[in-house]
Protein backbone atom coordinates (compact mmCIF):
# COMPACT_ATOMS: atom_id res chain seq x y z
CA UNK A 1 0.00 0.00 0.00
CA UNK A 2 2.30 2.62 -1.29
CA UNK A 3 1.85 6.13 0.28
CA UNK A 4 4.01 9.12 -0.48
CA UNK A 5 4.25 12.66 0.82
CA UNK A 6 5.69 15.65 -0.02
CA UNK A 7 6.03 19.42 1.45
CA UNK A 8 7.08 22.09 -0.46
CA UNK A 9 7.44 25.85 0.27
CA UNK A 10 6.96 27.92 -3.03
CA UNK A 11 7.19 31.63 -3.46
CA UNK A 12 3.42 31.80 -5.09
CA UNK A 13 -0.01 32.92 -3.41
CA UNK A 14 -2.03 29.87 -2.21
CA UNK A 15 -5.10 30.90 -4.45
CA UNK A 16 -2.65 30.73 -7.34
CA UNK A 17 -1.56 27.57 -6.41
CA UNK A 18 -4.99 25.74 -5.69
CA UNK A 19 -6.45 27.31 -9.34
CA UNK A 20 -2.99 25.41 -10.72
CA UNK A 21 -3.63 22.78 -9.66
CA UNK A 22 -7.28 22.95 -9.97
CA UNK A 23 -7.10 23.36 -13.80
CA UNK A 24 -6.60 19.71 -14.31
CA UNK A 25 -7.30 20.30 -18.40
CA UNK A 26 -3.98 21.57 -18.62
CA UNK A 27 -2.16 18.51 -16.79
CA UNK A 28 -1.54 16.41 -19.98
CA UNK A 29 0.98 19.55 -20.45
CA UNK A 30 3.06 18.88 -17.52
CA UNK A 31 2.12 16.03 -15.32
CA UNK A 32 4.31 13.40 -15.22
CA UNK A 33 2.95 10.28 -17.15
CA UNK A 34 -0.44 11.38 -17.76
CA UNK A 35 -1.11 11.61 -21.51
CA UNK A 36 -4.74 12.53 -21.39
CA UNK A 37 -7.32 14.10 -19.48
CA UNK A 38 -11.22 14.49 -19.95
CA UNK A 39 -13.54 15.80 -17.74
CA UNK A 40 -17.06 14.51 -17.77
CA UNK A 41 -18.94 16.30 -15.30
CA UNK A 42 -18.27 19.33 -13.54
CA UNK A 43 -20.96 20.42 -10.55
CA UNK A 44 -20.76 23.63 -8.99
CA UNK A 45 -22.44 22.70 -5.34
CA UNK A 46 -23.64 25.99 -4.58
CA UNK A 47 -22.34 29.29 -3.41
CA UNK A 48 -20.08 27.33 -0.69
CA UNK A 49 -17.05 27.37 -3.25
CA UNK A 50 -16.51 24.14 -3.78
CA UNK A 51 -16.71 22.24 -7.17
CA UNK A 52 -17.08 18.90 -8.09
CA UNK A 53 -15.63 17.04 -11.28
CA UNK A 54 -15.84 13.73 -12.85
CA UNK A 55 -12.23 13.11 -14.89
CA UNK A 56 -10.98 9.88 -16.86
CA UNK A 57 -7.20 10.26 -16.51
CA UNK A 58 -5.07 8.43 -18.65
CA UNK A 59 -1.24 7.62 -18.03
CA UNK A 60 1.36 6.35 -20.16
CA UNK A 61 4.89 4.81 -19.42
CA UNK A 62 6.34 2.85 -22.59
CA UNK A 63 3.78 0.76 -23.82
CA UNK A 64 1.68 0.83 -21.01
CA UNK A 65 -1.71 2.21 -20.92
CA UNK A 66 -3.82 2.74 -18.28
CA UNK A 67 -7.02 5.25 -17.78
CA UNK A 68 -8.56 5.72 -14.60
CA UNK A 69 -11.82 7.91 -12.82
CA UNK A 70 -11.55 10.20 -10.32
CA UNK A 71 -14.09 12.65 -8.29
CA UNK A 72 -12.36 15.49 -7.42
CA UNK A 73 -13.65 17.88 -4.56
CA UNK A 74 -12.32 21.39 -5.42
CA UNK A 75 -12.62 23.52 -1.91
CA UNK A 76 -11.47 26.58 -2.58
CA UNK A 77 -12.24 27.93 0.98
CA UNK A 78 -10.36 25.41 2.65
CA UNK A 79 -8.01 25.79 -0.40
CA UNK A 80 -7.73 21.83 -0.16
CA UNK A 81 -8.27 19.59 -3.44
CA UNK A 82 -9.01 15.38 -2.76
CA UNK A 83 -9.15 13.35 -5.79
CA UNK A 84 -10.84 10.27 -4.77
CA UNK A 85 -10.79 6.86 -7.04
CA UNK A 86 -14.05 5.85 -8.73
CA UNK A 87 -12.43 3.12 -11.39
CA UNK A 88 -9.89 1.65 -13.24
CA UNK A 89 -6.56 -0.39 -12.26
CA UNK A 90 -7.13 0.59 -8.39
CA UNK A 91 -8.04 -1.06 -6.32
CA UNK A 92 -7.52 2.56 -4.08
CA UNK A 93 -6.54 5.96 -5.26
CA UNK A 94 -6.47 9.11 -3.03
CA UNK A 95 -4.77 12.25 -2.98
CA UNK A 96 -5.02 15.72 -1.04
CA UNK A 97 -3.58 18.93 -1.83
CA UNK A 98 -3.04 21.52 0.85
CA UNK A 99 -2.16 25.22 0.46
CA UNK A 100 -1.20 27.03 3.18
CA UNK A 101 -0.06 30.41 3.08
CA UNK A 102 3.11 30.94 4.60
CA UNK A 103 4.98 34.70 4.56
CA UNK A 104 4.64 35.84 1.26
CA UNK A 105 4.49 31.86 -0.42
CA UNK A 106 2.61 29.21 0.82
CA UNK A 107 3.56 25.15 1.82
CA UNK A 108 2.09 23.08 -0.60
CA UNK A 109 1.38 19.76 0.74
CA UNK A 110 0.40 16.56 -1.59
CA UNK A 111 -0.40 12.93 -0.41
CA UNK A 112 -0.86 10.03 -2.48
CA UNK A 113 -2.17 6.51 -1.40
CA UNK A 114 -2.63 3.97 -3.80
CA UNK A 115 -2.99 0.32 -4.49
CA UNK A 116 -3.17 -1.37 -7.78
CA UNK A 117 -5.57 -4.04 -8.44
CA UNK A 118 -3.26 -6.54 -10.23
CA UNK A 119 0.08 -7.84 -8.45
CA UNK A 120 1.85 -7.91 -11.90
CA UNK A 121 0.21 -4.26 -12.82
CA UNK A 122 1.60 -3.40 -9.50
CA UNK A 123 5.19 -4.96 -10.11
CA UNK A 124 5.44 -2.95 -13.23
CA UNK A 125 4.78 -0.08 -12.81
CA UNK A 126 4.89 0.41 -8.94
CA UNK A 127 8.67 1.71 -9.68
CA UNK A 128 7.56 4.29 -12.03
CA UNK A 129 4.75 5.81 -10.24
CA UNK A 130 6.74 5.96 -7.38
CA UNK A 131 9.51 8.00 -9.44
CA UNK A 132 6.40 9.94 -11.06
CA UNK A 133 5.00 11.25 -7.80
CA UNK A 134 8.59 12.66 -6.57
CA UNK A 135 8.40 14.36 -9.57
CA UNK A 136 5.09 15.94 -9.05
CA UNK A 137 5.80 18.29 -7.03
CA UNK A 138 8.47 19.61 -8.87
CA UNK A 139 6.57 19.44 -12.45
CA UNK A 140 3.51 22.01 -10.62
CA UNK A 141 6.38 24.03 -9.18
CA UNK A 142 8.05 24.80 -12.36
CA UNK A 143 4.06 25.02 -14.41
CA UNK A 144 3.70 28.30 -11.27
CA UNK A 145 6.83 29.81 -12.04
CA UNK A 146 6.07 29.44 -15.62
CA UNK A 147 2.26 30.77 -15.22
CA UNK A 148 2.86 33.07 -12.57
CA UNK A 149 6.12 34.27 -13.08
CA UNK A 150 9.70 32.29 -12.19
CA UNK A 151 10.15 34.04 -8.44
CA UNK A 152 12.56 31.13 -7.18
CA UNK A 153 10.93 28.12 -4.54
CA UNK A 154 12.50 26.18 -1.85
CA UNK A 155 11.78 22.66 -0.95
CA UNK A 156 10.91 21.72 2.31
CA UNK A 157 11.36 17.88 3.07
Amino acid sequence: MPVFKTERRVRHRPDQMFDLVADVDKYPLFVPLCEKLKVRRRVNAGDDGIAILVADMTVAYKIIRETFTSRVTLDRPRLHIIAEYIDGPFSRLENHWRFAPEGEGTIVSFTIDYEFKSRALALVMGAVFDAAFRRFAEAFEKRADEVFGAQGAAAIG
